[in-house]
Parts: C-alpha cells; sequence; structure tokens
C-alpha cells in the first residue's frame, strides 16, 4: 500500500491553492512537503462574482472550474518536484474545490473543480466533493477539519480548542473523554480582507498593519455582534452568502475613517472566536491557531489577550504547520474513503449518521 496522499485546498480567501504531501502510514498523519499556487487576479474576480448570490452563469462556472483543475494540476506538480517523488507513489490527492456557494438551509453546497480533469493532468485518482454526502445526510457539509484536528491535536487529559481562521473561522473542541464537536463561529479574514481591497487595493492586510492604524469603533462593533447567525446554536456552518460587502455596509453607514473600520472588523473577528469557545468549549485550557488568520500577527495577539489567560499558540507548537493544516485534512479524508472508512461527524455538522465523504475520480 502506498503511503502517501496529497490534500489540494483554496479557501474562502480565495489566495490560492495550497497543496500537502501527507504521510499517512501511521494513525496521525506527517506533513512530508508543502507548495502554493496563486489565483490570477483575473480568476480571482471571477470566483469573487460566483460568490455573489444571483443570477450565475453556467457557463462561467464551468470555465472556472477548468481553471481551477490546471492551477490544482500545477501546485501539485510543483509539490512532487520540490518533495523528489513521482506520482505513481501518492496514493490519492483529495481535492475541496473551491465554494462558491454554500446553502446547506436548502440541501446543497457547491465546490467548483474538475476532477475528472485533475486526474488525467496528474495521473493520480482524485477524491472529491466532500461536503455534499454530509448535506445529503442532514449535516451543514461544514467545518470537515475538526476529525483531522482530533486525529492529530487531541490530548489525553487537556482540553484543546483549535481554531481555523480562513475566509470564515471554526472551531473544533477537543475535551478529554469525550467526542469531537465544532462548527463555524462567524468571519475569519473575508470581511478584513474585503474592507482592505476595497480602500487599499491589497488582498489582504499584512500583519494587520492597517488595522493597528485605527482605532475600534465601540457602536460599529456592538452592531456586527448583534447578527443573529453568532447567538444561534451548533450545528452552524456560514460563508460569503452571509458575510459579505452587502452585509458590512448595511452596519456600518457612512463611516469616514476606514482604518477605524479594519480595526473594528479585526475585533469583530477576535471577539466572535473567543466568544464561542467561552459559551460552547467550557473549560478549554489551551487554544491553537491554524489557517491564513495564524498568521496575521495583530490578529493572533488580539485573540491571545481576549482569552487570556488561556494560552494561545500556532498549531507549530504541536508540529503541524499552521498554514499546511487545512489540505493535510484533505489528504487524510481522501484516504478515508478510499479505504470507505466512515467519518462520524454528528456533533460537528449535525448529520444523521456516519458517512463516507467524497467522490472518487480514477487516474
Amino acid at each position: 500500500m502506498r503511503n502517501l496522499a496529497i490534500g489540494v485546498m483554496s479557501g474562502t480567501s480565495l489566495d490560492g491553492a495550497d497543496a500537502v504531501l501527507a504521510d499517512i502510514s501511521s494513525h496521525a498523519p506527517r506533513c512530508v512537503a508543502a507548495a502554493f499556487a496563486p489565483f490570477p487576479s483575473a480568476l480571482k474576480a471571477r470566483l469573487l462574482a460566483l460568490c455573489t448570490p444571483g443570477a450565475d452563469s453556467l457557463d462561467e462556472s464551468g470555465a472556472c472550474s477548468v481553471a481551477l483543475a490546471d492551477i490544482y494540476a500545477e501546485v501539485v506538480a510543483r509539490l512532487l518536484e520540490a518533495a523528489g517523488v513521482t506520482s505513481s507513489s501518492v496514493q490519492a490527492i483529495g481535492c475541496h474545490g473551491q465554494t462558491v456557494r454554500h446553502r446547506p438551509e436548502l440541501g446543497y453546497t457547491i465546490q467548483l473543480n474538475d476532477a475528472a480533469r485533475l486526474a488525467d493532468r496528474t495521473g493520480i485518482d482524485v477524491i472529491a466533493d466532500f461536503r455534499r454526502r454530509d448535506v445529503a445526510a442532514g449535516g451543514q457539509g461544514a467545518p470537515l477539519v475538526p476529525l483531522f484536528h482530533d486525529a492529530v491535536f487531541r490530548h489525553e487529559s487537556r482540553h484543546r480548542v483549535i481554531v481555523n481562521i480562513g475566509g470564515i473561522g471554526n472551531i473544533t473542541s477537543l475535551r478529554p473523554g469525550e467526542s469531537v464537536s465544532g462548527f463555524d463561529c462567524g468571519p475569519g479574514n473575508v470581511l478584513m480582507d474585503t474592507w482592505v481591497r476595497r480602500h487599499r487595493g491589497k488582498d489582504f492586510d499584512e500583519d494587520g498593519r492597517w488595522a493597528s492604524e485605527g482605532r475600534v469603533d465601540q457602536r460599529i462593533l456592538a452592531s456586527l455582534m448583534a447578527e443573529p447567525f453568532l447567538a444561534a446554536p451548533p450545528p452552524k456552518s456560514t460563508g460569503r452568502e452571509l458575510f459579505n460587502v452587502e452585509w458590512l455596509g448595511a452596519r456600518i453607514g457612512n463611516h469616514d475613517t476606514p482604518a477605524d473600520v479594519q480595526a473594528t472588523l479585526l475585533e469583530f473577528t477576535s471577539r466572535t472566536v473567543v466568544d464561542a469557545i467561552d459559551r460552547y468549549c467550557g473549560g478549554c485550557e489551551e487554544i491553537y491557531l491554524c489557517g491564513g488568520g495564524a498568521r496575521n500577527r495583530k490578529l493572533a495577539a488580539r485573540i491571545g489577550e481576549v482569552a487570556a489567560p488561556r494560552p494561545v499558540h500556532p498549531t507549530e507548537s504541536l508540529g503541524v504547520p499552521s498554514a499546511h493544516v487545512e489540505a493535510m485534512a484533505f489528504a487524510w479524508l481522501a484516504v478515508k474513503c478510499i479505504r470507505r472508512e466512515a467519518v462520524h461527524l454528528m456533533n460537528v455538522t449535525g448529520a444523521r449518521h456516519p458517512c463516507i465523504l467524497g467522490a472518487i475520480y480514477p487516474a
């Protein structure tokens, strides 16, 4: 049995495709190598348009799926070259695809990808479409990574919480002696990225430097914190369908100091993360951050301040680079699918029963 698998992930932030080569020979997968391929600005704009509720073009969805598959194939080729590994050594690619619509309340979730094209270009079996099986079983379809967090980050005697800060934030509670639980807790980077793109023309606020120039507007913060999703009990998931520029505009009104809004959005993300931990993860002893937001020094520091005295660290402290956790999770889920191993997501997504996640596209 080949003991290598590749996970490919592109998230709500739309920055590009991450790929991780994982050794899955033991219970806890190990990261062997990683690679990244950025999205061209034109493709990012097209994907952002598809993420906006409205009348979408089927031709545009198909064209974006092909373009995504080509980028996924490119990042896999970079990964294999960097690792000095041939495609014949890899058991499978687990490719999440690009979420453009997430409506579990209506029974569907859409991740763009051309998995057949990716399998053909790489010569490796591709496992894709992980979320829809969970939705079919009555689940939210997200988040799926808490299962992987459970496999690699659980401590037998300490209650750990893993916080994944991508475009959307989600938390995983690893309480000793209990099943894993987790849910989306609110916006991660999505609103901050939207605001800095509008006012600075940048894809993200590096290290929260622009946010550091502003002051938190308590009136705006109170308006943001009043969002009903935040008080809704798990299981729950969300995306750009809710937390988008229209949602933000309705709550900030005409504000003449953009840096203050950015500072307030950073505070909003920090508060939603810690409030969710306080409400649903009582007794939490340690907090670990992963995802793109873990690299935002201002955001990570503020989460640490709000969560004190509980220590907050990146998952590097547990041996897994914070930027690679999600991609590794989909390599792990791909192997679960190949082995026909059902996963138990009832305490995470609310699925009615265990499911085998993913569809197999042979090379």
